[in-house]
């Protein structure tokens, strides 16, 4: 075979593999938050395809790990909306991160940082617009009916020792990054 062909199809495997990592790593949950939210390690593996491969292919994993994790956890019950922005472009927004692919310790930290602040945009969006209509509801002990502080509130619960959970496990798999790339 020629160069052509087989490394997209390395590319296309190597981004099979890892989002299928993310797929067995999302049943082993630190913390599960009330509607859904957990704390895990599911972004690592599409942080590593985000590096390794590029902004396109790290979209890709990331929309597609979105899909399958959508349908294997039900989230389908609160219609397209909910699919498009809690599973599918949320996790396809950590692909940004591939933008930065320079493997030096604070590019890759700062580009983690960037593609969870991505993903935590889609859900706040998705928290003042679709579930707008469980303001009500408390979370950590505090009530409010305001959907902005609600949507912060409660996606900050869990994305952010997401986020310090993925940069500080992708600055130190920051070497094997640079190997797995020269092979």
């Amino acid at each position: 075979m020629n160069k052509l062909t087989t490394k997209p199809l390395y590319r296309l495997t190597f981004s099979a593999v890892m989002v299928a990592l993310s797929v067995a790593l999302s049943y082993f949950k630190i913390s599960t938050g009330g509607f859904g939210g957990s704390i895990d390690f599911v972004m690592i593996p599409l942080f590593i395809v985000c590096f390794i491969e590029g902004p396109l292919y790290g979209v890709a994993a990331g929309a597609v790990f979105g899909l399958i994790k959508c349908i294997i956890g039900g989230g389908i019950s609160w219609g397209l909306p909910s699919i498009l922005l809690d599973y599918v472009l949320a996790y396809a927004a950590i692909g940004v991160a591939g933008f930065f692919r320079k493997k030096s310790l604070v590019v890759i930290g700062l580009s983690t940082l960037l593609g969870c602040f991505a993903r935590f945009v889609i859900h706040f969006i998705s928290g003042v617009t679709i579930y707008a209509i469980t303001t009500a509801e408390t979370i950590s002990g505090v009530t409010t009916s305001n959907a902005w502080l609600y949507s912060v509130i409660y996606n900050g619960l869990y994305m952010l020792p997401n986020t310090v959970i993925a940069v500080v496990l992708m600055v130190a798999l920051t070497p094997i990054l640079k190997r797995i790339e020269k092979m």
